[in-house]
């Protein structure tokens, strides 16, 4: 064996003689890896540790229109219980049940042979009267003849006038009196006021009907080209928009019927009361709605959702970000020098997912929105920005305060 291999075969028994030498000695032993830049990094050298990662969105400011949505009833703008106006039998009915009328559209037949002969006879009354009203006048104008040459008294002449005057105002009761036999004949021949659907005919042909105040309704006509929808309005929303100044056309309405949101329906708002209720602490409204579809139909249940009259810059903040310290609530924030910083909020209405920021947070602020409980103020982190929508945000248009 030759003086090399027997180097190498006590060399590991040299090595680890002079390193327990170092040991005892002090000396510090460093193991060198190899690195992969062919370099060699010492290992008691450790690497720097991570930054924990938190989920933030930026703050932005943007136009909002906010919606209050309310329960409501569909009535009709206009509803007529049809009566007679005139007594006597029922002759026709010229409806069906259901149909849809126009106004001036024959209802009912009654009888109107008594009608007519009294129209007959007023006619008659009115001829006598003028052919009286002129005998009256040829006598009147001899009289004058007569009482300027002092032929006749002034008694006898004032009773010829006063007679003429008769017979003239009893043209004028004549005519009323026709024109009232007209009317009752007209009135025997019932038809629609408004236009609308119809309802059943209550009394059939040949039912005696009497007029007066205790007259029967025959039928119920109904519109159905609009309808109003009557709703409750907070307090709190009605004094916005007043102060706002659109109580009526700047603040837009849509309906949906309960149960089917398939069709939106645009409207507008028609009036609020002239008071509240003081047992609720809301006040009545009413908007106008157009019948487009032909579905809406009086005494119906729907959703009404009532907007804002204007669209001001509006803060959101997910309420995933919202912390709650006894009667206060609170969010964290990523300051400048990327630490947490606790802030006190004070929020508003609640819109889809989010909440309106009335107070504590500025547009541009970094607000972490998941993983509160595994932070603390003044804590380093290492900020990851979400976008809007994964934040719970939906669309400017779309949002409704519930």
């Amino acid at each position: 064996m030759n003086a090399t291999a027997r180097v190498n075969k006590y060399r590991p028994t040299l090595l680890a003689v002079a390193v327990m030498a170092m040991l005892a000695s002090g000396v510090a032993v460093v193991r060198y890896l190899p690195s992969a830049d062919a370099g060699q990094q010492p290992a008691g050298e450790h690497a720097a540790p991570q930054l924990p990662k938190v989920d933030v969105v930026t703050l932005a400011s943007r136009p909002l229109r906010l919606w209050s949505e309310y329960s409501g009833r569909l009535s009709a703008v206009s509803q007529v219980a049809v009566r007679p106006q005139v007594s006597g039998t029922v002759q026709q009915v010229l409806f069906e049940e259901g149909q849809r009328v126009a106004a001036g559209d024959p209802l009912y037949v009654i009888d109107p042979r008594p009608y007519e002969a009294a129209v007959a006879s007023a006619e008659a009354a009115l001829a006598s009267a003028r052919h009286r009203s002129r005998l009256a006048g040829l006598e009147l104008k001899r009289a004058k003849d007569l009482i300027n040459k002092r032929v006749i008294s002034q008694r006898a002449y004032d009773t010829i006038v006063n007679d003429y005057r008769v017979a003239a105002a009893s043209i004028d009761a004549a005519e009323a009196a026709l024109q009232q036999a007209r009317l009752n004949l007209e009135y025997a021949h019932i038809k629609a006021p408004v236009s609308g659907r119809i309802s059943r005919a209550e009394l059939t042909v040949g039912n005696l009907v009497q007029a007066g105040a205790n007259a029967p309704v025959l039928t119920t006509i109904v519109s159905d080209d609009r309808f109003y929808a009557e709703f409750e309005v907070d307090e709190q929303t009605y004094v916005r928009a007043v102060r706002q100044g659109g109580l009526s056309s700047a603040m837009p309405v849509e309906l949906v019927l309960s149960g089917d949101d398939s069709v939106v329906y645009q409207g507008r708002v028609h009036a609020f009361d002239n008071r509240l209720d003081t047992r609720s602490g809301t006040i009545r409204a009413r908007a106008i709605f157009d019948n487009s579809d032909g579905a809406l139909v009086a005494g119906m249940y729907a959703r009404v959702r009532l907007g804002s009259a204007d669209r001001p810059d509006t803060l959101l903040v997910s309420e995933r970000a919202i912390g709650t310290d006894q009667d206060r609530k609170f969010v964290y924030v990523v300051d400048g020098e990327g630490k947490v910083a606790y802030r006190e909020v004070s929020l508003g209405r609640s819109v889809d997912g989010q909440r309106v920021v009335e107070s504590g947070l500025n547009a541009g602020d970094q607000v972490i929105v998941n993983g509160l409980h595994r932070i603390r103020p003044n804590m380093q982190v290492a900020p990851v920005e979400l976008a809007a929508k994964s934040a719970g945000a939906g669309k400017p248009e779309q949002l409704a305060s519930r």
